[in-house]
């Protein structure tokens, strides 16, 4: 088994929390850290493994993108500055009512797997349809993804409704159950587009099988009164007594908390993915991070799709996550540096129940790795290195990437992937999309 030493300037493990750490030797034997130990020891004890010096680098676990629609990369700048329920259902709708298919989904999937690994993501959380071909090019493409197999009330290209959706996602499930870089999640729509047998029906294979649920929820005000005009309960009430209100719920948005929600929420273990720049976009509201923290709940980061974004740059979004948390709050000690970089990495993994495996540097975790240099102008002088990776660093200092131990990305290149073929199939989509809209003057590089 091949043995390497990574030598960077910093390291940055997560766990313990607060540390930061000079002189350190992290050994990957195969897909796992064998080993983190002060350089000197590490020579000693390891005189044979290959070395790489990273001298101007911090070192830190890979990202997690909690929440994404991958293939919605396509859609990047289509549809802006809109409403949610008008970019969904008189833009987004359609235009993936006459394009979504395979192909889409694949060339989607496939530059946002590029961007992400690009930005030092190395896990993401997806819900998109087709989710069998997210799947494959994800593991053709050496990234770790949690496939979404995704239910909806309305027929699609994919199923022809609830019924259908969850049949043909659990066999998606059984289909990549053998492949280590594939995990997949139960994910319903949202509250408003899933009834409550098909939701009753998820939270009952969620507890047979142990899977996490993946849910937009309380993305909006029009959500708040659909459920009451709907349901006659608010939605946090709903979604408890159809048994969904437990650690396996992943609750992305929850922009609409008010404090009889908090309340409800504490103690029951759901996980919040916060999306701040795509709520921002959508002027949907702002998730109560800061209040979400003190009644213990989880806190996780996601980008959301680029269709709404418009990118899948996390540590930007760590950035929003962090300084609107203080705007919001009145409060500049909320949410600081660190916590931000938890809810990318560790929050991130807990919430997915992998804490075990993922999130951190230590000895017996996989090896999902990432290195930035920390020698541009926009990050010198340096007194904090965490400080900076959250206010300062930008996604394109990230120089190296590890999945699994394997090396995707080395002094900002590509080892697997063609990207000039990537970026050459989203340009023939959009030229499509374009011409079907009749959208003039659109600009294609």
């Amino acid at each position: 088994m091949d043995t390497v030493l990574l030598l960077p300037r910093l390291l940055v493990p997560v766990r313990p929390r607060l540390q930061v750490l000079e002189q350190m030797a992290v050994v990957i034997e195969g897909e796992l850290i064998a080993a983190v130990l002060p350089r000197t020891e590490a020579f000693e004890l390891y005189p044979g493994a290959r070395r790489l010096e990273l001298p101007e680098h911090v070192l830190l676990p890979g990202f997690i993108n909690m929440h994404t629609h991958s293939a919605m990369t396509l859609l990047r700048g289509y549809a802006d500055d809109l409403n949610l329920q008008v970019w969904l259902n008189e833009h987004i709708w359609p235009v993936e009512k006459t394009f979504l298919g395979p192909e889409f989904v694949r060339d989607g999937a496939l530059l946002a797997i590029a961007e992400m690994l690009r930005g030092g993501t190395t896990m993401f959380n997806d819900l998109y349809f087709f989710p069998e071909i997210t799947a494959k090019a994800a593991a053709q493409s050496g990234m770790r993804a949690c496939i979404g197999l995704p239910v909806i009330d309305v027929p699609t290209a994919w199923a022809a409704g609830e019924k259908e959706c969850l049949e043909k996602g659990l066999a998606v499930s059984a289909g990549w159950r053998d492949e280590p870089l594939i995990t997949t999640v139960l994910a319903p729509h949202a509250p408003y587009s899933v009834g409550d047998e098909a939701l009753r029906r998820v939270a009952e294979l969620s507890a047979e099988h142990d899977l996490p649920v993946h849910m937009h929820v309380l993305e909006s005000k029009w959500e708040t009164s659909e459920s009451i005009q709907q349901y006659g309960k608010p939605t946090l009430e709903r979604l408890a007594d159809l048994g969904l209100m437990n650690e396996r719920l992943l609750a992305v948005h929850m922009t609409q908390l008010n404090g009889e929600d908090l309340e409800a929420l504490s103690g029951t273990g759901v996980n919040v993915i916060h999306c701040p720049e795509s709520n921002l976009k959508l002027g949907n509201g702002i998730c109560p991070v800061a209040r979400l923290a003190e009644h213990g709940v989880n806190l996780a980061l996601g980008t959301d799709g680029a269709a709404s974004n418009n990118n899948l740059d996390l540590l930007a979004e760590s950035r929003t996550a962090a300084l609107l948390a203080k705007g919001y709050a009145g409060d500049p000690c909320v949410v600081d540096a660190f916590q931000a970089l938890e809810m990318l990495t560790i929050n991130a993994a807990r919430s997915l129940g992998q804490s075990e495996r993922l999130g951190s540097v230590e000895a017996g975790k996989l090896a999902d790795l990432c290195a930035l240099r920390m020698d541009a102008l926009q990050t010198t002088p340096m007194f904090d290195v965490v400080s900076h990776l959250v206010y300062a660093a930008s996604s394109q200092q990230v120089s190296h990437v590890w999945v699994g131990g394997r090396m995707l990305l080395r002094d900002g290149q590509f080892l697997h992937l063609d990207i000039s073929d990537i970026i050459g199939r989203a340009r023939n989509w959009a030229q499509r999309i374009a011409a079907e809209n009749g959208m003039k003057g659109v600009q294609m590089l």
